[in-house]
């Protein structure tokens, strides 16, 4: 059976969660209806809700619940924009494709905030642009990743949004490789909208939420029933949503289990190292998930050493993971200013919360394999 190291793609449900959610779907009710059955489908969302505040230092009433990090963070930007509270973008240069796309279709001016070749948001280009901003404009929003999906690094978002608070603007922040991996506290954080995903802590896929200040402006993209306070209209997914709240609150509690992940991380690249002693770890100097290795090996295309990782009997990746299925050429290479032969022989290795030792000794062995084969390529077109 292959072995798995692709959990920031999505990682394994939890048994608990495949247990609640089978009971949850034996039984019938719609949460918006009045009667005894939706009364009860109505208790497992509301709980999930308290899940979710609790887990993440947000009120109840402010979560919104979506299918997943994607409607999240498009729910997101929509209700600025639709709220006329911005006339250009802020993007930081490494967002995902759900706030990097859907800012270049809102037609609105993007501003791309540039990373530190540790992969760090740039807080001084930040306080120079808003130094520079003209109140014509409206106010700044700045879209800003708490943790980033293929290297790991830990943004500065507490303290970009002192920033942009100071002008007046709003933060959007993608927490949906974050929630569940480290400590997350939106009330510290500051910000006025939070995505995140079940599927990245051990719920099930299709099922997400949007955490929103209550100042923080609203404007429904889904329309129908008004359901979710007519912020996000749509039936809700009962059983999913209740897994989500089930399985973020075992994510948090085993968050120092996870932070031990940065062992077998750490150990992995120790045994690549051994073997090539150029690969380079992006963001190695930052703070960063523990569960997460971006590597890159001048020469060795990624989708190459994903290909060869498939054919030893394991998943990575080579870049996010996108709608389409195929590898994603990683747009890191061109936020770090990566030299061509690296930018093309990125990828990501993301360990989860089954991942064992057994797992790591035996994909450092196959990886070393690997690399011995390409080696005579790789010195040719390195």
């Amino acid at each position: 059976m292959p072995v798995y190291f692709d959990h920031n793609a999505t990682t394994q449900v939890r048994p608990d969660v495949i247990a609640l959610m089978g009971a949850v779907m034996a039984e019938v009710g719609n949460p918006s209806s009045v009667h005894a059955h939706g009364q009860a489908a109505r208790r497992l969302v509301d709980e999930a809700r308290r899940q979710i505040g609790k887990a993440l230092c947000v009120r109840g009433e402010d979560v919104i619940f979506t299918a997943g990090g994607t409607e999240a963070l498009n729910l997101a930007l929509h209700s600025v924009i639709k709220a006329g509270a911005a006339q250009r973008l802020i993007v930081s240069a490494i967002e995902h494709e759900a706030i990097a796309e859907t800012a270049k279709a809102s037609g609105l001016p993007v501003d791309v905030m540039p990373v530190t070749a540790d992969g760090i948001a740039d807080l001084d280009w930040l306080d120079r642009h808003l130094a520079n901003w003209d109140e014509a404009q409206g106010r700044p929003v700045l879209a800003l990743m708490l943790a980033n999906n293929e290297m790991g690094t830990i943004q500065p978002v507490a303290e970009a949004t002192q920033r942009v608070k100071a002008k007046n603007g709003l933060v959007i922040v993608d927490a949906v490789q974050s929630a569940g991996k480290i400590p997350v506290d939106f009330a510290a954080l500051g910000a006025d909208y939070m995505a995140i995903a079940s599927h990245k802590f051990g719920g099930p896929q299709g099922v997400g939420a949007l955490l929103a200040a209550c100042d923080a402006p609203m404007s429904r993209h889904n329309h129908g029933g008004g359901q979710e306070k007519g912020r996000r209209s749509g039936t809700l997914n009962v059983a999913g949503i209740a897994g989500m709240g089930l399985a973020l609150e075992q994510a948090i509690a085993g968050l120092a289990d996870f932070a031990s992940l940065a062992v077998l991380r750490d150990q992995i690249i120790k045994g690549i190292r051994a073997a090539a002693p150029d690969a380079q770890v992006l963001g190695e100097a930052a703070p960063r998930l523990p569960n997460t290795l971006g590597l890159a090996i001048a020469g060795w295309r990624g989708e190459t050493q994903v290909m060869a990782m498939d054919l030893a009997g394991f998943s990575i990746s080579a870049g996010a993971a996108c709608s389409s299925g195929k590898a994603k050429a990683s747009k890191l290479g061109t936020a770090l200013a990566l030299p061509d032969a690296l930018s093309d022989g990125v990828t990501r290795i993301s360990l989860g919360w089954t991942t064992t030792q057994h797992d790591v000794d035996a994909l450092i062995k196959a990886w070393v394999q690997a690399f011995e084969r390409a080696k005579p390529t790789i010195k040719e077109t390195a």
